[in-house]
C-alpha cells in the first residue's frame, strides 16, 4: 500500500513540475499572460512548483526504507526520473503538437526501463 501511495504522489508531483518547468512555454496563448513579463512568469511557476513539494515531501518520506516504506533512496530516485520523463513526454504530446516521439526516444525509454530493472534488482 505504501509503494503504491508514493507512486501515486509521485505522479501527481510531477505534474506540478512539469507545469511549472514547461506550461509556461504556453502562457503566451492564454490572454491573461499575453503580457505578462519574466518575472511574472517566475512567480507564477514557482507558484506551481510549490504545490509539487506537497506530494514530493510525502512520497518520499512515506516511499523511503528508513522511514517504514518499501524503497531504498536510489529506487526513490529512479521511480521519480521515470515518472517524470513519462510525465513529460505526455504533456509535450497533448500541449506541444510540434514535438514528435521518434524512434530514438523509444529506445532511451527502454533504457530507462532496463535502469529500472537493475536497480529492483537484488
Amino acid at each position: 500500500m505504501k509503494g503504491l501511495l508514493t507512486i501515486g504522489l509521485l505522479i501527481l508531483s510531477n505534474m506540478f513540475m512539469t507545469l511549472a518547468w514547461y506550461g509556461h512555454l504556453k502562457f503566451k496563448e492564454l490572454k491573461w499572460f499575453e503580457n505578462a513579463g519574466l518575472l511574472s512568469i517566475i512567480f507564477i511557476s514557482w507558484g506551481l512548483a510549490l504545490f509539487e513539494y506537497f506530494f514530493q515531501v510525502p512520497a518520499n518520506r512515506i516511499g523511503f526504507r528508513g522511514n517504514g516504506g518499501p524503497f531504498s533512496l536510489l529506487q526513490l530516485k529512479v521511480i521519480q526520473e521515470v515518472i517524470t520523463l513519462v510525465t513529460f513526454v505526455l504533456f509535450s504530446l497533448a500541449f506541444f503538437k510540434n514535438e514528435t516521439f521518434r524512434w530514438n526516444h523509444a529506445i532511451g525509454f527502454c533504457f530507462l526501463l532496463l535502469a529500472v530493472y537493475f536497480i529492483f534488482k537484488k
